[in-house]
């Protein structure tokens, strides 16, 4: 069992400058996924802080970092939309209590099992969403509701963005914000010593402020104005379906968010192992508390995960720590956000969007598994055509209808015998998906004369379901009215 390390001296050496990387790369990530979700961005500010004060002092993963998260804006914006903005901090909780529950219940490892290009199309969705829902933010532009409006609309977007000197400002700071993150990693070490988004905005901020430009800038209210407590009265929004119904695409997209970037996280560094469950439970504390705050809903996020191995943390410290920079930031000096131009947060989540789309990822798949394949482009194309949790359930359809298949080999083969007989051999798993094929096979047998016998031998028969042997016995009656058909080896 690997000991995990103790917070020392030599440790905190470490994990205080992670701490410091980790807070420059989630401050500007919290804000933008607050204001493109349609809530105020110290919303944001809030569930990252309850991120790193109190999911960071959970056991689960020791170098995991948790907060707003890009993958789970559409769904906020949409059930913002919907049920209004007090609703969130209910169905938040409510998400918490259910990733609690299925802690408890040790699900956590179970979602280790969902189908990797599940995942993989319910990212590449949510990407699609965000970039076409967020060109026009680049712009200053209020875009339609839903994902077919928002990809419709894209072509007229350029011609208004051409005929508004406003929007055309608007977007050229935030592609030179997107521009900025494409050039980021080719830069020398030691530039990129700052993070790439932080340097982003800070750069578009100080174009901003240098040409004075029109753009639209962030709106603070400063954290007492909106951290809001659900009132009692709020709780009867639970006894509605498409609360419930949200709040339970609230916890498995949260908890699938969290335990994939586990995983990946895992890889990262070799440390100790992430316990899966214990993680469940601490993003069900920290969407509990959130929830209770009117906060956003929280994920274990990559971007910062990876910022804070890569910085040289060790413990959970650093974690904890940048909770601990994000409250003084919000509670100190709230007033520089709102410097921040609209534009350059949405350049920063088109940039993110992009991410999630895994372009490189698809042709090698396409040619190592065109099943697989086709359930991403399936998923993340009905994300978009219709929401998350529809898509993300049709994905998981097409996953075990496509495993079942995969494992239901069924070999059938047809000899004569010196006796004049026919022998029918069947090898692998009789199901249904496969009976099709079976039954015509020996339907086109139904024609020999009544000396010749039928001997259907099941013996090699590993799985044989409800519905092939209702087939086969029925077969066998019907062909007896005129010919002789036997059942060998039946299983009981």
């Amino acid at each position: 069992m690997t000991r995990r390390p103790a917070l020392r001296l030599s440790t905190l050496r470490s994990d205080l400058p992670a701490s410091l990387v980790v807070f420059l790369v989630a401050l500007p990530l919290c804000v933008g996924v607050a204001v493109a979700s349609g809530v105020p961005a110290e919303l944001g500010l809030v569930t990252g802080i309850v991120g790193g004060l109190v999911t960071g002092l959970m056991p689960g993963s020791s170098l995991q970092v948790s907060g707003p998260a890009a993958g789970l804006t559409v769904l906020v914006l949409a059930a913002v939309q919907e049920h209004g903005l007090a609703t969130l901090g209910v169905i938040t909780a409510a998400a918490g209590l259910l990733q609690l529950a299925m802690g408890a219940a040790r699900l956590g490892r179970l979602f280790r099992a969902i189908s990797v290009s599940v995942v993989q199309g319910m990212l590449a969705g949510i990407g699609l969403i965000l970039i076409a829902g967020q060109l026009y933010a680049l712009a200053d532009i209020k875009g339609p509701t839903g994902g077919p409006a928002k990809l419709a609309g894209l072509p007229g977007l350029a011609a208004d963005i051409a005929g508004d000197g406003r929007a055309l400002a608007a977007a050229a700071i935030g592609a030179g914000t997107v521009a900025v993150l494409l050039l980021w990693p080719r830069l020398p070490a030691r530039v990129r010593v700052v993070p790439a988004p932080l340097a982003a905005v800070a750069g578009a901020t100080a174009v901003t402020a240098l040409f004075d430009l029109p753009v639209a800038r962030v709106e603070v209210a400063g954290l007492a104005g909106v951290v809001d407590l659900p009132a009692v009265g709020d709780l009867a929004a639970l006894g509605s379906l498409g609360v419930l119904g949200t709040a339970f695409a609230f916890a498995l997209i949260a908890s699938a968010e969290s335990l994939f970037s586990a995983a990946a996280v895992d890889r990262l560094h070799h440390g100790p192992r992430t316990d899966y469950d214990r993680e469940l439970l601490a993003q069900g504390v920290g969407n509990t508390v959130c929830g209770l705050l009117g906060a956003l809903p929280m994920t274990a996020v990559i971007v910062r995960s990876a910022a804070n191995v890569q910085a040289g943390a060790r413990t959970k410290a650093s974690r904890v720590l940048h909770g601990v920079w994000l409250l003084l930031f919000a509670a100190l000096v709230p007033a520089a956000l709102s410097v921040i131009p609209l534009a350059a947060l949405a350049g920063v989540l088109v940039h993110a969007g992009a991410k999630l789309v895994p372009l490189r990822s698809l042709r090698p798949l396409w040619r190592a598994d065109r099943g697989e394949a086709a359930i991403l482009a399936v998923t993340a194309i009905a994300i978009v055509l219709t929401n998350l949790l529809e898509g993300v359930l049709l994905g998981l359809l097409l996953a075990v209808l496509k495993s079942a298949w995969d494992t239901s080999h069924l070999q059938v083969a047809v000899t004569e015998l010196p006796d004049g007989a026919v022998r029918v051999t069947l090898h692998g798993s009789a199901t249904f998906l496969r009976l099709p094929r079976l039954l015509e096979t020996l339907e086109s047998l139904e024609g020999l004369p009544a000396d010749r016998p039928v001997r259907l031998d099941l013996a090699g028969v590993r799985h044989l379901d409800h519905a092939c042997r209702s087939a086969l016995e029925q077969w066998q009656e019907r062909h007896n009215r005129s010919g002789t058909a036997e059942l060998l080896g039946l299983p009981a």
